[in-house]
């Protein structure tokens, strides 16, 4: 009898593949299929077994060539031909990845599935950019949501709870939409001049940064005509944006030396 397979919901980190997890590169090159997402990169795609099944089912906004419904039936074909399956989506599987909506797909017909983390766009283009999302004295709590919303539905948010000046604001998948969500918070209590920091295709080579203001955001992002996902960081913690700065992931690590080593002490 055919052992019966199993899914692994792989987070594949911001976009950089050296911020890939160490388990999750070791289940990549052990998946005999992997199910991937528009957003990873192809050099992740290439830590891949040679011999493993690739299965591409991307999405693109307003255009889902593979529905929702059809990835969950192809990841319950795959356990059950006795595969054990990767499903590589951008981010962390749980950060709006539908990850809950594969993972009870998968348990409800009797499979096994297990949540592997990755590191969120909010947390890896906030490191790149070098701009924490809290800082005491500018933020105290942060916020992510989602700019996207379905055809024909407008965006339905706590406006008046998003619209703290204490907290970081951060904005997945708000491109489309960045005119309106700047002027909804604003009408709720953000001063215009509440800065924003946008980041196209964060802690990749192909990184893109404008720093604005929620006044002008919408205008700037036009401008500056991104390809590709957008993150927005709203809030008094841009302030601490340094447009020349040298990108904190890259920075040079200068090892210690034998001598300096021992005399670390270790809390």
């Amino acid at each position: 009898m055919k052992r019966p397979g199993r899914v692994y919901l792989v987070g594949a980190g911001p976009g950089d593949p050296e911020l890939l997890t160490v388990k999750a590169a070791r289940l990549i090159a052990d998946a005999e299929a992997i199910v991937y997402d528009r957003l990873v990169s192809r050099e992740i795609i290439e830590l891949a077994n040679p011999k493993a099944l690739l299965f591409a089912v991307g999405k693109e906004p307003k255009h889902h060539p593979v529905p929702q419904n059809e990835i969950n039936t192809l990841l319950i074909t795959l356990a059950a031909a006795g595969y054990t399956t990767v499903r590589l989506k951008g981010g962390d599987p749980f950060v709006f990845g539908r990850g809950s909506e594969e993972l009870m797909a998968v348990r409800d017909v009797g499979f096994r599935c297990e949540i592997v983390p990755g590191i969120t766009a909010a947390q890896g283009c906030a490191a790149s950019v070098g701009v924490p999302l809290t800082h005491r004295g500018l933020a105290t709590g942060v916020r992510l949501v989602t700019g996207h919303c379905r055809e024909d539905t407008p965006l339905d948010l706590d406006w008046k709870g998003l619209a703290d000046p204490d907290t970081t604001l951060v904005v997945y998948m708000g491109a489309a939409n960045i005119s309106e969500i700047a002027e909804r918070l604003v009408s709720e209590g953000l001063t215009p001049s509440t800065p924003v920091l946008a980041v196209n295709n964060g802690t990749t080579p192909r990184e893109r940064r404008v720093c604005a203001d929620l006044g002008t955001i919408a205008h700037a992002a036009n401008e500056a005509q991104f390809r590709g996902p957008v993150l927005f960081l709203v809030g008094a913690v841009v302030s601490l944006y340094q447009q020349e700065q040298i990108c904190p992931l890259l920075r040079e690590v200068v090892p210690l030396s034998p001598a300096e080593a021992e005399d670390r002490v270790y809390a």
